[in-house]
């Protein structure tokens, strides 16, 4: 069952990372969101590491990742959780997380996310994106890499 509020505080990013080719592949809502299940609220901006506040009692990133199977019907082995990736973003009512998962398939999950109304983009594709996001996606790559 899919905890209601487990992302009121949170939301992932969706990655897919080629093996082979080194192609890196972002998942986007069809509203244009790269955060799930829900973009980030409007006036957001990314914190600096020596800005992040520790929380005393946190989610587990592996909990998100199995809400967000549930939410989209994903088989529970397709995501697993980058450990070395939490970002912090200063919201209007308060600090969210961020963690990453990956997609782990040989090929891109194209018509797997289309089927759910998503998209798998390249960094260039999603250029525009609010500036949190546009952060986000450039720490995330920073760190795929």
């Amino acid at each position: 069952m899919v905890e209601p509020n487990s992302f009121a505080k949170h939301r992932l990013l969706l990655y897919y990372k080629g093996d082979i080719s080194a192609l890196i592949l972002f998942a986007q809502h069809a509203n244009g969101s790269i955060c799930f299940p829900e973009p980030l609220p409007a006036l957001s901006s990314a914190l600096e590491p020596e800005q992040f506040i520790s929380e005393k009692v946190c989610t587990h990133p592996a909990m998100l990742v199995s809400n967000i199977n549930q939410l989209l019907q994903l088989d529970n082995d397709l995501l697993r959780v980058e450990p070395e990736f939490s970002e912090q973003i200063d919201t209007p009512s308060g600090i969210i997380t961020v963690h990453m998962a990956r997609f782990m398939l040989l090929d891109p999950p194209h018509k797997l996310m289309q089927s759910r109304e998503c998209r798998m983009r390249t960094l260039p594709e999603l250029r525009g994106r609010p500036p949190a996001e546009m952060e986000l996606l450039r720490r995330a790559y920073t760190k795929v890499m």
